[in-house]
């Protein structure tokens, strides 16, 4: 198999990995990097969903579970974070039970980067029509 098969390959394996878990606010992602950076579209894409979302040992909702956890974490991550919450409910976690993880992440990121991420996930929530979050 030549190089350029191969990367074409892990990016078609990554491409139908990120439709399954991010829908269209993935795809919105890389295409919003073609002409600033397609190379790092790829990347995500190939490397990122190709290679580490598609491992075993972890459910995609386990996978969703870290990634808000991180995202609140590092704080200033707010879009990413958007992707993220709609990911999450993607693959069956509830708002329920994120709001419950950001809440959890109060007691290890502070309550600054616990708030911005709960107000994200309202908003995600409210396009969604999953408010009130009972």
């Amino acid at each position: 198999m030549t190089e350029t098969t191969e990367r074409q390959r892990r990016f078609a394996h990554g491409k139908t990995v990120l439709d399954a878990v991010d829908g269209t606010a993935g795809a919105n992602v890389i295409d919003a990097l073609q002409d600033i950076s397609p190379e790092l579209g790829h990347q995500v894409v190939a490397w990122a969903f190709g290679e580490i979302y598609s491992r075993p040992g972890l459910e995609p909702r386990d996978r969703q579970l870290v990634t808000l956890g991180m995202l609140t974490a590092l704080g200033g991550c707010e879009p990413q974070l958007e992707v993220h919450v709609n990911a999450a409910l993607n693959v069956g976690l509830t708002p329920q039970q994120i709001t419950e993880a950001l809440l959890h992440s109060a007691v290890y990121c502070g309550f600054p980067r616990a708030l911005n991420a709960t107000f994200t996930a309202r908003k995600v929530f409210a396009e969604r029509g999953l408010l009130p979050v009972a």
